[in-house]
């Protein structure tokens, strides 16, 4: 029965899918559209006949209802177009080329905030109101505060300036390249999860069922990983899937700094340049990335949490 109420809400889930999708498609095109400058305005006016030419090659001389029915038909079949800026170059082509490394850098920064942020919210709850736990939620406090784009620096002045243990910038896909820039996004995960592990895990350990563990004499490690941690995680499963998401698409200002050519760095090209296609395939992909990513989250409720039913509407 459960794991047809479960089927039910996932297919519930997927069939909302699409309008969003529809949705986000149709505000970013008419918000590219509607803000001023196009993708061949530059200091230097170019010629009108040049630049009717331009506009006919991509249908920017179409009315802009006609465009919009143009792009859905190439979404469906999931086309994103040429750049606008970087010939010979399709959106697709893109992002196949700045996914791999933003999924690379953000995927190994995910899993070392969750690793470490879950091990120091634990051993922090289980010394609450310690020396220990006020120091190292002191630092899960500055992880917080201070942004990643201050400690990119530091940590290049120390391991790649002083020490010359690492490169400083640049990618060629290898672990040296991957350290600096996955230690800089992931330390304010490790920061947020070790807080949200730290305040779930507490509530956790003064539940009713896990005094009831304890009082039939269960080891202290199996009441806190058999029966207080599965629970405790479902704060860190919700904030994982937009935050997993986040970093994929790779953080704009860490690939600036490292000189890395992820996701990130196509977007904010793009959108400097005006590059209404390249903007528009990256935004729906990333929005495509959220949905699946929080349908996952949702899914891995159910199993974290036996409790929660979906109930038919």
């Amino acid at each position: 029965m459960r794991q047809q109420s479960l089927l039910r809400h996932a297919g519930q889930r997927l069939l909302g899918v699409l309008p969003t999708l529809l949705l986000l498609i149709t505000v970013v095109f008419f918000l590219m559209r509607i803000a001023p400058g196009g993708p061949f305005d530059s200091e230097k006016a170019l010629p009108p006949d040049i630049q009717a030419n331009l506009e006919a090659k991509y249908h920017l001389d179409e009315p802009l209802l006609q465009q919009y029915f143009r792009y859905l038909g190439q979404i469906l079949v999931l086309d994103f177009g040429p750049s606008f800026q970087y010939k010979d170059w399709t959106v697709n082509e893109l992002i196949a080329q700045g996914f791999p490394v933003s999924l690379t850098i953000g995927g190994f920064a995910m899993l070392l905030g969750f690793v470490v942020g879950v091990t120091v919210g634990v051993l922090s709850a289980l010394r609450q109101n310690t020396a220990a736990d006020y120091a190292t939620m002191g630092f899960a406090m500055l992880g917080v505060s201070i942004p990643n784009f201050v400690v990119a620096p530091v940590l290049i002045l120390l391991f790649a300036v002083y020490a010359g243990w690492l490169p400083a910038g640049g990618w060629d896909g290898s672990w040296r390249a991957a350290v600096l820039p996955v230690i800089t996004l992931a330390l304010p995960v490790i920061a947020y999860i070790a807080r949200l592990m730290r305040g779930s895990m507490i509530e956790m350990l003064h539940s009713n069922f896990i005094r009831t563990a304890r009082a039939k004499g269960l080891p202290e490690w199996h009441v806190v990983l058999r029966h207080a941690l599965k629970p405790a995680l479902l704060p860190v499963i919700s904030y994982m899937g937009p935050a997993t998401a986040a970093l994929i698409t790779g953080s704009v200002v860490i690939e600036r700094i490292f000189a890395i050519p992820g996701l990130g760095s196509y977007f904010v090209q793009g959108a400097l340049n005006r590059d209404y296609t390249l903007v528009m395939g990256v935004v729906i992909f990333y929005g495509f990335l959220i949905i699946v990513l929080n349908f996952i989250v949702d899914m891995l409720y159910s199993i974290l949490n036996p409790k929660i039913r979906y109930e038919e509407r």
